[in-house]
């Protein structure tokens, strides 16, 4: 061996590179993704350096609010009022609690709030420390709202440790005991599941859902979707609410600001996370009333979108509620947005067809095509019409030719239906 190889096998060495390790590839490629990763959430969550070294304030200086002690331990609790001429977005106060209960039963498509009154509702939003759910989640602050003589109530419960939620939980049912239904948005999927874990790893009781409960992102995307891109409650504040959230933390920084606060202890980091609870909950209530109007505005929808009373029409027509359903429609019949009438009217000629009213339908469906001769549903439904209630073969041939004639968008389904039609007529009209 020579005097190199000897030199080469002392400082580990070799002429020859080792056959790579598939194992070690393995591993450097995690590493690498894990660094990615990391180096990724610290771009997201870096704090400012010169803020990191400030001292931290105080939570009672940044929050309004103060230590509640009870039996189980303590949390912090703050509570704010907003009074009868404060407005949000487009709304005065005093005018969100005129909510019809009425049509708070349409909405949840349910006879469970029967007799309650609007400052029975409980209004409530958590944040927490993340969206994935299970035991392991943890909300540390808890949002209530409720009406009271014309003002509207916030309370926040916030857990500035874990040990404090034992205490919060508790607390949270005490508040509720006094009202008796939950309002929420999007809470039957995720808040009031989430609670329900957390009270039974407590062992404390849950009274919280066994309360009747409108989750008003449901009703929300049913009458709203339609004109919004999404259905998340801060795009229906700024497209029907006449809100803005100027400055407002975005939701999926909360969670990191809580365990940057568990590090720091900094009440200037909680500060916008309990301002954008609060909005959350007034939020709910003005989107409630909003709501509630639409469902029951019946042929004066003066003020409201047009395609939501539309919406709203529907809801009614599919729940067997024909009264209302045709009110709603006749409010939007002449409505200056043609889709919306055009379909307001193929809704309400259909509701007096089966009703047996078939005058007043006639007369919907003759107005439709003196707009639009060329209309496939008013000339099919007209033809009918005339076929079979009025004998009237002729005008009824009139109606399909000038369809099949002049119409250029007909399916080949529906223009084979208008042909089978019309040479069924000229049959029964030679057969006189």
């Amino acid at each position: 061996m020579s005097l190199k190889d000897r030199l080469g096998r002392l400082t580990g060495e070799s002429r020859k590179p080792a056959r790579p390790d598939p194992r070690q590839d393995t591993i450097s490629d995690l590493r690498r993704k894990i660094d990615e990763v990391m180096n990724r959430r610290d771009r997201l969550v870096r704090s400012d350096p010169a803020s990191s070294r400030r001292p931290g304030m105080p939570l009672e200086e940044a929050v309004t609010g103060e230590e509640v002690v009870t039996d189980r331990g303590r949390f912090f609790f703050s509570r704010s009022r907003m009074e009868e001429t404060d407005r949000h977005g487009h709304a005065l106060i005093r005018d969100l609690a005129l909510i019809d209960m009425g049509g708070v039963g349409i909405l949840a498509g349910s006879d469970a709030f029967t007799g309650f009154s609007p400052e029975d509702a409980l209004f409530m939003d958590t944040e927490t420390t993340g969206l994935a759910g299970g035991t392991g989640t943890f909300p540390f602050l808890i949002g209530l709202g409720w009406f009271e003589s014309g003002t509207f109530v916030t309370c926040q419960l916030f857990a500035r440790d874990f040990p404090e939620e034992a205490p919060m939980l508790a607390y949270l049912q005490e508040l509720a005991a006094d009202r008796k239904f939950l309002v929420s948005f999007n809470g039957r999927a995720y808040d009031l599941n989430l609670l329900t874990a957390r009270f039974i790893l407590n062992r404390q009781r849950d009274t919280l859902s066994g309360m009747p409960h409108l989750d008003l992102l449901h009703p929300g995307r049913r009458l709203l979707r339609h004109r919004m891109d999404n259905a998340r409650l801060v795009t229906i504040e700024a497209c029907v609410l006449g809100l803005e959230r100027d400055g407002d933390v975005p939701g999926w920084e909360i969670p990191q600001r809580y365990f940057e606060w568990l590090r720091r202890r900094d009440g200037r980091l909680m500060e916008d996370v309990f301002r954008h609870n609060r909005f959350d909950i007034v939020s709910m209530a003005s989107l409630l009333k909003h709501l509630t109007d639409l469902v029951g505005c019946g042929a004066n929808p003066e003020g409201l979108h047009h395609g939501d009373v539309l919406a709203a029409a529907r809801l009614h027509h599919e729940r067997g509620d024909l009264l209302s359903a045709r009110s709603l429609y006749e409010g939007i019949l002449l409505s200056p947005d043609r889709e919306v009438s055009l379909a307001a009217r193929r809704s309400l000629s259909l509701i007096h067809k089966r009703a047996g009213a078939w005058e007043e339908a006639a007369l919907i469906w003759d107005a439709m095509l003196s707009q639009d001769p060329y209309d496939p549903f008013a000339a099919e439904e007209l033809a009918k019409y005339h076929e079979h209630r009025r004998h009237d073969y002729g005008r009824a041939a009139m109606i399909v030719r000038t369809v099949l004639e002049g119409c250029s968008s007909l399916s080949d389904e529906e223009r084979n239906a208008f042909e089978h039609r019309l040479h069924r007529l000229a049959f029964k009209a030679s057969s006189r």
